[in-house]
């Protein structure tokens, strides 16, 4: 019977560690809720690109027949979804907005999608995923400003948009504190870890509060 001396097993080869496991980058998935509300504001971002999508086709349509064209959501002189379709503010990049929207809010929708499939990402994506939300949101602000003090109107489906922006930056922004993918002070990521709602209903609220004010006198009339 052989046996095992303390210098065979001191001379046994280590078992071999791959260096792309040792450097590959941490990844981390979501949480079901997340992964759903990614999945909702994304859903209704489309789905309000496409219905003002549409009008505007609609409305250029009926510009060449020499007809009006009143979207549906045109119900007051305040709430006139197409006198913001026809704005300058409209077509910012050359083209209508919304068509934007059509692709931005479908990646999110598919980045929920992944996530309920049990998907995980580095750091990098979910810190591009925040940027594009971050850009979404700025975007929106100045969008919000052109209605209420340019253009003088509001569009129905233009305000689900904003607000379904607002709701997914501010939740991915949670996440990527709250993981350490965005360096932050311990006390911050606390107060993401239990009071994330805080910032979103606090962000739509003063959007609500100026859309109160700047129509006042119509709406108390």
């Amino acid at each position: 019977m052989s046996k095992t001396t303390v210098k065979d097993v001191a001379m046994e080869p280590e078992p071999p560690t791959s260096p792309e496991r040792a450097a590959a980058p941490r990844k981390e998935g979501a949480s079901r809720a997340l992964a759903l509300l990614l999945v909702i504001t994304g859903a209704a971002g489309v789905l309000a690109a496409w219905v003002i999508t549409l009008d505007k086709f609609k409305l250029l349509e009926a510009k060449v027949r020499g007809e009006t064209f009143v979207p549906g959501c045109s119900l007051n002189p305040v709430v006139s979804c197409g006198s913001v379709m026809e704005s300058d503010q409209a077509s910012v990049f050359g083209f209508p907005n919304p068509m934007l929207g059509l692709v931005t809010y479908g990646i999110v929708v598919c980045v929920g999608m992944s996530l309920l499939a049990g998907a995980r990402f580095p750091r990098w994506y979910w810190l591009t995923l925040n940027a594009g939300t971050l850009f979404g949101t700025v975007f929106c602000a100045w969008l919000m400003f052109q209605s209420l003090y340019r253009i003088n109107a509001l569009c129905l489906w233009c305000c689900l948009a904003w607000v379904a922006t607002i709701v997914m930056f501010w939740y991915v922004t949670s996440f990527n504190v709250r993981t350490g993918f965005l360096p932050a002070p311990g006390w911050l990521r606390s107060f993401f870890g239990e009071f994330t709602w805080v910032l979103p209903t606090l962000h739509i609220g003063i959007i609500g509060m100026l859309i109160l004010t700047r129509w006042w006198d119509f709406w108390t009339g």
